[in-house]
Protein backbone atom coordinates (compact mmCIF):
# COMPACT_ATOMS: atom_id res chain seq x y z
CA UNK A 1 0.00 0.00 0.00
CA UNK A 2 3.22 2.36 0.72
CA UNK A 3 4.21 1.86 -3.04
CA UNK A 4 0.58 3.33 -4.18
CA UNK A 5 1.45 6.51 -2.19
CA UNK A 6 4.50 6.88 -2.99
CA UNK A 7 3.42 6.57 -6.69
CA UNK A 8 0.74 8.56 -6.32
CA UNK A 9 3.19 10.99 -4.43
CA UNK A 10 5.38 11.11 -7.37
CA UNK A 11 2.84 11.68 -9.82
CA UNK A 12 1.19 14.91 -8.06
CA UNK A 13 4.68 16.54 -7.66
CA UNK A 14 5.27 15.49 -11.64
CA UNK A 15 1.95 17.27 -11.77
CA UNK A 16 2.75 19.86 -9.68
CA UNK A 17 5.97 21.05 -11.95
CA UNK A 18 3.85 20.17 -14.94
CA UNK A 19 1.57 22.83 -14.59
CA UNK A 20 4.22 25.10 -13.24
CA UNK A 21 5.72 24.62 -16.82
CA UNK A 22 2.92 25.49 -18.86
CA UNK A 23 2.02 28.64 -16.51
CA UNK A 24 5.66 29.68 -17.97
CA UNK A 25 4.64 29.05 -21.05
CA UNK A 26 1.08 30.46 -21.01
CA UNK A 27 2.59 33.83 -19.28
CA UNK A 28 5.20 33.86 -21.89
CA UNK A 29 3.23 33.47 -24.87
CA UNK A 30 1.30 36.54 -24.15
CA UNK A 31 3.86 38.18 -23.19
CA UNK A 32 5.39 38.15 -26.95
CA UNK A 33 2.53 39.03 -28.64
CA UNK A 34 2.92 41.75 -30.72
CA UNK A 35 1.72 45.68 -29.84
CA UNK A 36 1.13 47.54 -26.90
CA UNK A 37 -2.13 46.21 -24.92
CA UNK A 38 -2.53 49.44 -23.35
CA UNK A 39 -2.31 51.24 -26.41
CA UNK A 40 -4.82 48.15 -28.24
CA UNK A 41 -6.96 49.35 -25.61
CA UNK A 42 -6.95 52.81 -26.10
CA UNK A 43 -6.61 52.95 -29.41
CA UNK A 44 -4.30 54.55 -31.88
CA UNK A 45 -5.84 58.11 -30.61
CA UNK A 46 -5.31 58.37 -26.93
CA UNK A 47 -1.80 60.32 -25.92
CA UNK A 48 1.30 58.80 -24.39
CA UNK A 49 0.62 60.05 -21.16
CA UNK A 50 -3.20 58.41 -20.85
CA UNK A 51 -1.22 55.10 -22.23
CA UNK A 52 1.79 55.39 -19.50
CA UNK A 53 -1.50 55.89 -16.92
CA UNK A 54 -3.21 53.15 -18.38
CA UNK A 55 -0.21 50.81 -18.12
CA UNK A 56 0.55 51.53 -14.57
CA UNK A 57 -3.28 50.80 -13.54
CA UNK A 58 -2.56 47.62 -15.42
CA UNK A 59 0.57 46.53 -14.06
CA UNK A 60 2.34 46.48 -17.20
CA UNK A 61 4.65 48.61 -16.21
CA UNK A 62 6.49 46.50 -13.73
CA UNK A 63 9.01 44.09 -14.71
CA UNK A 64 7.80 40.53 -16.85
CA UNK A 65 9.05 38.44 -13.60
CA UNK A 66 7.28 40.31 -11.15
CA UNK A 67 3.83 40.50 -12.90
CA UNK A 68 4.39 36.35 -13.81
CA UNK A 69 4.60 36.13 -9.88
CA UNK A 70 1.60 38.52 -9.07
CA UNK A 71 0.09 36.63 -11.75
CA UNK A 72 1.04 33.08 -10.51
CA UNK A 73 -0.02 33.67 -6.55
CA UNK A 74 -3.93 35.31 -7.45
CA UNK A 75 -4.08 32.18 -9.65
CA UNK A 76 -3.76 29.75 -6.55
CA UNK A 77 -5.74 31.67 -4.20
CA UNK A 78 -8.61 31.66 -7.19
CA UNK A 79 -7.93 35.37 -7.81
CA UNK A 80 -7.38 35.81 -11.68
CA UNK A 81 -7.71 39.57 -11.85
CA UNK A 82 -10.19 41.90 -13.76
CA UNK A 83 -11.71 41.68 -17.06
CA UNK A 84 -10.64 44.25 -19.69
CA UNK A 85 -13.29 43.67 -21.68
CA UNK A 86 -16.57 44.15 -19.12
CA UNK A 87 -14.34 45.06 -16.15
CA UNK A 88 -15.62 42.47 -14.02
CA UNK A 89 -13.55 39.75 -12.00
CA UNK A 90 -12.38 36.66 -14.36
CA UNK A 91 -13.50 34.04 -11.31
CA UNK A 92 -17.00 35.31 -11.82
CA UNK A 93 -17.15 35.08 -15.44
CA UNK A 94 -15.27 31.99 -15.23
CA UNK A 95 -17.78 30.43 -12.60
CA UNK A 96 -20.93 30.00 -14.97
CA UNK A 97 -19.21 29.27 -18.04
CA UNK A 98 -16.87 26.27 -16.15
CA UNK A 99 -20.42 24.68 -15.10
CA UNK A 100 -21.62 24.83 -18.38
CA UNK A 101 -18.37 23.65 -20.22
CA UNK A 102 -18.43 20.43 -17.26
CA UNK A 103 -22.12 19.71 -17.73
CA UNK A 104 -21.41 18.99 -21.83
CA UNK A 105 -18.38 16.80 -20.55
CA UNK A 106 -20.47 14.62 -18.66
CA UNK A 107 -23.48 14.92 -20.63
CA UNK A 108 -20.79 13.41 -23.65
CA UNK A 109 -19.04 11.01 -21.14
CA UNK A 110 -22.27 9.31 -20.32
CA UNK A 111 -23.15 8.90 -23.37
CA UNK A 112 -19.43 7.62 -25.28
CA UNK A 113 -17.86 5.77 -22.06
CA UNK A 114 -20.70 2.90 -22.19
CA UNK A 115 -21.36 3.37 -25.96
CA UNK A 116 -17.71 2.60 -26.33
CA UNK A 117 -17.16 -0.29 -24.07
CA UNK A 118 -19.89 -1.94 -25.34
CA UNK A 119 -19.12 -1.60 -29.10
CA UNK A 120 -15.48 -2.61 -28.29
CA UNK A 121 -16.79 -5.89 -26.17
CA UNK A 122 -19.15 -6.64 -28.80
CA UNK A 123 -16.68 -6.12 -31.41
CA UNK A 124 -13.67 -8.49 -29.68
CA UNK A 125 -16.54 -10.79 -29.18
CA UNK A 126 -17.74 -11.05 -32.94
CA UNK A 127 -14.17 -10.68 -34.33
CA UNK A 128 -13.37 -10.44 -38.39
CA UNK A 129 -17.20 -10.95 -38.51
CA UNK A 130 -19.53 -7.97 -40.42
CA UNK A 131 -20.73 -6.17 -37.26
CA UNK A 132 -16.97 -5.91 -36.43
CA UNK A 133 -15.61 -4.63 -39.34
CA UNK A 134 -18.42 -2.28 -39.57
CA UNK A 135 -17.88 -0.74 -36.10
CA UNK A 136 -14.20 -0.08 -36.65
CA UNK A 137 -15.21 1.08 -40.38
CA UNK A 138 -17.49 3.77 -38.28
CA UNK A 139 -14.45 4.39 -35.80
CA UNK A 140 -12.15 5.20 -38.20
CA UNK A 141 -14.32 7.28 -40.60
CA UNK A 142 -15.51 9.38 -37.54
CA UNK A 143 -12.02 9.86 -35.84
CA UNK A 144 -10.69 11.09 -39.36
CA UNK A 145 -13.04 13.98 -39.93
CA UNK A 146 -12.60 17.10 -37.62
CA UNK A 147 -14.93 18.38 -34.89
CA UNK A 148 -16.04 21.23 -36.53
CA UNK A 149 -17.04 18.76 -39.75
CA UNK A 150 -19.19 16.27 -37.18
CA UNK A 151 -20.85 19.43 -35.75
CA UNK A 152 -22.16 20.77 -39.32
CA UNK A 153 -23.18 17.41 -40.62
CA UNK A 154 -25.36 16.94 -37.19
CA UNK A 155 -26.61 20.42 -37.92
CA UNK A 156 -27.52 19.83 -41.41
CA UNK A 157 -29.12 16.43 -40.77
CA UNK A 158 -31.07 16.60 -37.52
CA UNK A 159 -31.46 20.52 -36.55
CA UNK A 160 -32.41 21.34 -40.38
CA UNK A 161 -34.95 19.00 -39.86
CA UNK A 162 -36.35 20.81 -36.35
CA UNK A 163 -35.26 17.80 -33.92
CA UNK A 164 -32.92 19.49 -32.08
CA UNK A 165 -31.82 23.42 -31.99
CA UNK A 166 -28.53 24.10 -34.37
CA UNK A 167 -27.57 26.51 -31.32
CA UNK A 168 -27.03 24.97 -27.37
CA UNK A 169 -28.28 28.09 -25.62
CA UNK A 170 -28.54 28.31 -21.99
CA UNK A 171 -29.09 30.44 -19.06
CA UNK A 172 -29.83 30.33 -15.48
CA UNK A 173 -33.87 29.87 -16.00
CA UNK A 174 -33.03 26.27 -18.09
CA UNK A 175 -34.19 23.20 -16.59
CA UNK A 176 -32.06 20.34 -16.65
CA UNK A 177 -34.31 18.30 -19.12
CA UNK A 178 -34.01 21.72 -21.65
CA UNK A 179 -30.36 21.27 -20.97
CA UNK A 180 -30.21 17.89 -22.18
CA UNK A 181 -32.42 18.72 -25.01
CA UNK A 182 -30.61 22.08 -26.11
CA UNK A 183 -26.96 20.30 -25.88
CA UNK A 184 -27.63 16.90 -27.33
CA UNK A 185 -26.00 18.00 -30.96
CA UNK A 186 -22.87 19.06 -28.82
CA UNK A 187 -22.88 15.92 -26.57
CA UNK A 188 -23.66 13.74 -29.83
CA UNK A 189 -20.78 16.06 -31.79
CA UNK A 190 -18.17 15.45 -28.92
CA UNK A 191 -19.27 11.47 -28.18
CA UNK A 192 -19.19 10.54 -31.90
CA UNK A 193 -15.02 11.97 -31.76
CA UNK A 194 -14.22 10.37 -28.88
CA UNK A 195 -16.19 6.87 -28.53
CA UNK A 196 -13.89 5.89 -31.45
CA UNK A 197 -10.76 5.81 -29.75
CA UNK A 198 -11.99 3.73 -26.54
CA UNK A 199 -13.98 1.54 -28.58
CA UNK A 200 -10.80 0.47 -30.73
CA UNK A 201 -8.61 0.38 -27.26
CA UNK A 202 -10.97 -1.70 -25.68
CA UNK A 203 -11.24 -4.24 -28.19
CA UNK A 204 -7.53 -4.22 -28.61
CA UNK A 205 -7.31 -4.90 -25.10
CA UNK A 206 -9.46 -7.55 -25.20
CA UNK A 207 -8.26 -9.59 -28.18
CA UNK A 208 -4.67 -9.48 -26.89
CA UNK A 209 -5.49 -11.11 -23.41
CA UNK A 210 -7.67 -13.86 -25.19
CA UNK A 211 -4.86 -15.70 -26.34
CA UNK A 212 -3.16 -16.09 -23.02
CA UNK A 213 -3.53 -19.67 -21.49
CA UNK A 214 -5.89 -19.16 -18.92
CA UNK A 215 -8.36 -17.86 -21.44
CA UNK A 216 -7.59 -20.85 -23.37
CA UNK A 217 -8.42 -22.77 -20.14
CA UNK A 218 -11.59 -20.90 -19.26
CA UNK A 219 -12.78 -22.14 -22.98
CA UNK A 220 -11.70 -25.46 -22.80
CA UNK A 221 -13.97 -25.58 -19.40
CA UNK A 222 -17.12 -25.33 -21.39
CA UNK A 223 -17.76 -21.23 -20.61
CA UNK A 224 -19.62 -19.39 -22.96
CA UNK A 225 -17.32 -16.79 -25.24
CA UNK A 226 -19.44 -13.68 -23.41
CA UNK A 227 -18.85 -15.50 -19.48
CA UNK A 228 -14.91 -15.89 -20.84
CA UNK A 229 -14.67 -11.83 -21.89
CA UNK A 230 -16.68 -10.78 -19.04
CA UNK A 231 -15.32 -12.26 -16.63
CA UNK A 232 -12.00 -13.45 -17.32
CA UNK A 233 -10.41 -11.10 -20.07
CA UNK A 234 -12.05 -7.66 -19.25
CA UNK A 235 -10.88 -7.52 -15.67
CA UNK A 236 -7.25 -7.84 -16.77
CA UNK A 237 -7.84 -5.75 -19.54
CA UNK A 238 -8.75 -2.54 -17.60
CA UNK A 239 -5.30 -0.95 -17.37
CA UNK A 240 -5.45 0.77 -20.86
CA UNK A 241 -8.83 0.98 -20.96
CA UNK A 242 -9.05 2.71 -18.05
CA UNK A 243 -5.85 4.66 -19.29
CA UNK A 244 -7.57 5.85 -22.59
CA UNK A 245 -10.85 6.43 -21.34
CA UNK A 246 -9.22 9.17 -18.48
CA UNK A 247 -7.42 10.65 -21.67
CA UNK A 248 -10.77 10.90 -23.65
CA UNK A 249 -12.46 12.55 -20.67
CA UNK A 250 -9.64 15.18 -20.48
CA UNK A 251 -10.74 15.43 -24.32
CA UNK A 252 -13.64 16.30 -23.55
CA UNK A 253 -13.16 19.04 -21.11
CA UNK A 254 -10.16 20.62 -23.08
CA UNK A 255 -11.44 20.08 -26.48
CA UNK A 256 -14.71 21.56 -26.33
CA UNK A 257 -13.22 25.19 -28.08
CA UNK A 258 -14.04 24.01 -31.74
CA UNK A 259 -17.65 22.58 -30.57
CA UNK A 260 -18.56 24.98 -27.76
CA UNK A 261 -17.97 28.26 -30.97
CA UNK A 262 -20.02 26.15 -33.34
CA UNK A 263 -22.98 25.66 -31.42
CA UNK A 264 -22.44 28.87 -29.79
CA UNK A 265 -22.61 27.23 -26.13
CA UNK A 266 -21.40 29.25 -23.27
CA UNK A 267 -18.50 27.66 -21.96
CA UNK A 268 -14.97 28.03 -21.54
CA UNK A 269 -14.22 27.32 -24.87
CA UNK A 270 -16.95 29.81 -26.21
CA UNK A 271 -15.16 32.66 -23.51
CA UNK A 272 -11.57 31.84 -24.78
CA UNK A 273 -12.05 32.54 -28.39
CA UNK A 274 -14.25 36.04 -27.59
CA UNK A 275 -11.50 36.94 -24.99
CA UNK A 276 -8.69 36.60 -27.77
CA UNK A 277 -10.68 38.05 -30.53
CA UNK A 278 -11.16 41.29 -27.46
CA UNK A 279 -7.36 40.91 -26.55
CA UNK A 280 -8.76 40.50 -23.36
CA UNK A 281 -5.06 38.32 -22.57
CA UNK A 282 -5.98 37.79 -18.22
CA UNK A 283 -9.04 36.28 -19.33
CA UNK A 284 -7.17 34.19 -22.00
CA UNK A 285 -4.83 33.37 -19.58
CA UNK A 286 -7.01 32.30 -17.05
CA UNK A 287 -8.85 29.84 -19.00
CA UNK A 288 -5.78 27.93 -20.18
CA UNK A 289 -4.37 27.71 -16.89
CA UNK A 290 -7.84 25.79 -16.41
CA UNK A 291 -7.66 23.59 -19.11
CA UNK A 292 -4.24 22.74 -18.43
CA UNK A 293 -4.70 21.96 -14.73
CA UNK A 294 -7.56 20.23 -15.60
CA UNK A 295 -5.67 17.75 -18.10
CA UNK A 296 -2.84 17.30 -15.80
CA UNK A 297 -5.17 16.48 -13.18
CA UNK A 298 -7.38 13.61 -15.43
CA UNK A 299 -3.64 12.01 -16.78
CA UNK A 300 -2.81 11.87 -13.03
CA UNK A 301 -6.08 10.07 -12.68
CA UNK A 302 -5.38 7.78 -15.48
CA UNK A 303 -1.90 6.94 -14.52
CA UNK A 304 -3.40 6.13 -10.60
CA UNK A 305 -6.77 4.15 -11.68
CA UNK A 306 -4.59 1.97 -14.08
CA UNK A 307 -2.27 1.30 -11.45
CA UNK A 308 -4.79 0.29 -9.17
CA UNK A 309 -6.64 -1.71 -11.70
CA UNK A 310 -2.77 -3.58 -12.21
CA UNK A 311 -0.71 -3.39 -9.34
CA UNK A 312 2.09 -4.97 -11.25
CA UNK A 313 2.61 -1.71 -12.54
CA UNK A 314 3.77 -0.42 -9.46
CA UNK A 315 7.11 -2.63 -9.83
CA UNK A 316 8.19 -2.16 -13.55
CA UNK A 317 11.36 -4.42 -12.87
Amino acid sequence: MSDIWSMIARRLLLGLLTLFVISLIIFGATELLPGDLAQNILGQSATPETVAAFRRELGLDLPAHTRYVNWLLGALQGDFGTSLANKRPIADLIATRLSNTLFLAVYAAALSVPLSLMLGILAALWRNSIFDRAANALALTSISFPEFFVAYILIFVLAQSGLFPSMARMDPTTTFSEALYRTFLPALTLTLVVTAHMMRMTRAAIINLLASPYIEMARLKGMSPARVILKHALPNALAPIVTVVALNLAYLITGVVVVEVVFVYPGLGQLMVDSVAKRDFPVVQAVALIFAAAYVLLNLTADVLSTLSNPRLIHRK
